[in-house]
């Protein structure tokens, strides 16, 4: 491993600490207990999330060892935007399985306007966008490197899989920040409900990438 890389998996590490960790006392009652475990869902979701860009990064990392400037330029800004996205994350995810189950998950933040709501969703968006972004720009400087790299014919078929996925999961955040800025009001709810879509179009897209993948070089 290269420093950058232990340097990325630290702060991972770090990010998923923050989410965790409440600033709060210890509970002092089984019902201050219950409450805190009923966050448990929100952490769940959270820790998918950045495990998902986390494994991104490990991807790229295992498959080209590459640590020129501008690898190390990606991965700090992945590292940076991943350390101020954890706050939003959570607050989101908190607020939206609190109103999903009907304030059985606590939540202590409320947006009360319809503009609260917008820069909520623009935020977490624009962090989740960052991200994704970050990765898929470090795939397609491994393809720009595929001569020194000596990328075979199945190589170059998996780093444009993981262009093309992470192009994907890009786009729905843009898709996200457009709703949440420009859709009437009773509308913005749709810009967290893209998200969603992405389980059905990834899988769909591992599905037919893999169909088509090309036989292992001998």
């Amino acid at each position: 491993m290269s420093r950058l890389e232990t340097f990325a998996d630290a702060a991972f590490a770090f990010a998923l600490t923050l989410l965790v960790i409440s600033i709060d006392e210890i509970p002092a009652s089984i019902a201050e207990l219950s409450a805190a475990l009923r966050t448990v869902p929100v952490f769940a979701v959270c820790f998918g999330i950045v495990v998902m860009f986390w494994l991104g990064h490990r991807t790229w990392s295992q498959r080209y060892g590459l640590d020129d400037s501008w690898s190390t330029f990606l991965t700090l800004a992945l590292v940076f935007t991943i350390m101020v996205y954890v706050y939003p994350l959570k607050v989101l995810l908190t607020e939206a399985l609190s109103g999903l189950t009907g304030d059985w998950v606590p939540s202590r933040f409320r947006a009360e306007t319809y503009a609260e709501v917008r820069t909520l969703f623009s935020v977490y968006s624009a962090g989740w966008t960052f991200s994704s972004l970050a990765i898929l720009l470090l795939f397609r400087h491994a393809l720009s490197k595929r001569v020194p790299l000596e990328l075979n014919e199945r190589e170059l078929y998996e780093t444009r899989t993981e262009i093309q996925g992470w192009s994907l999961i890009t786009g729905a955040g843009l898709v996200s920040i457009l709703i949440a800025l420009t859709a009437p009001e009773d509308w913005i709810p749709v810009a967290g409900w893209v998200y969603a879509i992405l389980g059905v179009v990834m899988p769909l897209h591992g599905y037919f990438r893999g169909r088509s993948r090309p036989p292992l070089a001998e």
